[in-house]
């Protein structure tokens, strides 16, 4: 469902950061409450100055539901979560990336063709019936149309072992998708042990497993994982304690199993927000996250130490595409009454999915 990118017209190529700046400004001013824009807590803060709200994925795409006086919902994200917005609001909003190149590597490493593939290869072995499916928020729309019509789930970082429990309590098994790593940590933070656990890859027969195996596994995680925090390391935390001993690491549970085990603490991007902001003053913070959070962290919170795991990360590059040009380039085109990087999901997945947002909601 995802379209190409136009290339952003001459006009808007090359021009001073002030003057895109003032520039915003007087659009945003221009459209008033008719325009709402959400800032992911990834992007740069040359985006961020200019939301209306910021947050993660689930937050934001709440926020856009909470708005209904506004007509234009500017997303600045990544496409999944424009998708996620556009499902949760009236046809009257209109849902808009600044940038349709800005995808999620992630979300990219499951499409329904493969997990179609995979729901047929699993039904030839066990009852589908005992199959409860949970995609992660990071994914396609019609990702979560698949889950909603098999009365699965989405789940977010925050309530994935309340989707996962619930998933088990009605049905023998979960196929998690599309991020290994958040379904790994969730297991064995719900007291289960990898060895429950079987890794489907879509590019092998049966996921590269045995009939034996997946007969007996209570998770089938999809071989996905986010190209940020899989930079983390076990090596980066000992390198940290070793330099400030009083330290405390808290990571993403998308990083690897044996990264948030030797951290202090994990959880989604607003768990470790709060966590870091209402530590005491003096506090040394090492965080295993995205490095435009992480920098801003430190900015925000000046009275601690704040610092990336990994010094050479890199932000993430699909979010960076989110350039100030490009918003100022819908917001311009808004004012003169044309709607540009609309995303609309097609009504035939936007109701499965909304069922599956639904019930996602409904988790503790």
């Amino acid at each position: 469902m995802r379209t190409r990118q136009a290339p952003l017209p001459e006009d808007y190529v090359g021009l001073p950061e002030v003057e895109v700046d003032a520039r915003i400004v007087l659009a945003k001013e221009k459209l008033g409450s008719k325009l709402v824009i959400l800032g992911h807590h990834y992007q740069r803060d040359a985006i961020i100055q200019h939301a209306d709200f910021r947050g993660d994925s689930y937050k934001l795409a709440k926020d856009a539901g909470s708005h209904p006086e506004a007509e234009f919902i500017v997303f600045c994200g990544v496409h999944f979560m424009a998708e996620s917005a556009d499902i949760l609001t009236p046809p009257s909003q209109k849902v808009i990336l600044p940038n349709m190149a800005a995808g999620c590597s992630m979300a990219d490493m499951a499409n329904i063709f493969q997990v179609n593939n995979c729901w047929k290869a699993l039904g030839s072995l066990v009852d589908l019936q005992g199959v409860v499916p949970v995609t992660y928020i990071n994914s396609a729309a019609n990702l979560k149309a698949f889950v909603g019509e098999r009365d699965g789930t989405v789940c977010t970082s925050t309530n994935a072992p309340s989707a996962v429990e619930w998933a088990l309590n009605k049905g023998e098994k979960v196929l998690f998708f599309p991020d290994q790593h958040l379904g790994r940590n969730t297991g064995v933070r719900l007291g289960y042990d990898p060895s429950d656990m079987v890794l489907w890859d879509p590019f092998k027969p049966m996921g590269g497993n045995t009939a034996e195996q997946i007969e007996r596994a209570k998770f089938i995680l999809w071989k996905g994982h986010c190209s940020v925090h899989s930079r983390f390391t076990v090596a980066q935390i000992a390198k940290a304690r070793e330099e400030y001993p009083d330290v405390n690491v808290i990571v993403h549970p998308e990083c690897e199993l044996s990264v948030v085990q030797a951290s202090d603490d994990n959880g989604s991007t607003a768990y470790i927000i709060k966590a870091v902001e209402s530590a005491p003053a003096g506090t040394t913070w090492a965080v295993g996250t995205e490095i435009n959070l992480v920098q801003r962290l430190a900015n925000e919170n000046p009275d601690k130490t704040i610092f990336c795991l990994d010094p050479q990360i890199c932000p993430c590059s699909t979010m960076y595409r989110i350039h100030p040009s490009f918003l100022l380039y819908a917001l311009e085109e808004l004012v003169e009454g044309r709607v540009v990087n609309q995303v609309l999901v097609p009504e035939e997945i936007a109701e499965p999915s909304r069922n599956a947002l639904a019930q996602m909601l409904l988790l503790p």
